[in-house]
């Protein structure tokens, strides 16, 4: 699983991107376009920065992330996944938690991600 990197929502896996898989050529061409995008400027919160590094971008796009999956947007949830897997080779898991104080956002980069199992409970009467 080390070429897995996952998105969890509350502890629940929602996403998985296999960096064994190729990416198209127009998915590439697109976190290309993401990132000239965002090399024009993005908005953290109420701060707009002009030139932002990897780390901004990277708080920027797992915000955005967030968001997507909480609206139900699947493509452009896929696409900012498939951007952080590529740009963060050694991301392991992007675990959100929605709380009602707000979205809490944790990049992992050293511990691995598991298949979730269901477990089957045989209810006795």
């Amino acid at each position: 699983m080390e070429n897995i990197m996952a998105v969890l929502v509350n502890g629940v896996a929602q996403l998985e991107y296999d960096r064994n898989k190729l990416l198209p050529g127009h998915q590439e061409l697109y976190l290309e376009k993401m990132d000239k995008k965002m090399a024009a400027g993005i908005s953290l919160g109420n701060v707009f920065i002009d030139s932002p590094d990897i780390s901004e971008r990277t708080q920027f796009v797992s915000a955005n992330l967030a968001h997507a999956i909480k609206i139900g947007d699947e493509s452009t949830a896929a696409a900012l996944c498939s951007y952080l897997a590529i740009r963060l080779p050694d991301l392991k898991q992007v675990k959100i938690n929605d709380k009602e104080q707000g979205v809490i956002i944790d990049l992992v980069y050293d511990e691995e991600y598991s298949n979730q199992v269901p477990v089957q409970f045989n209810m006795l009467h």
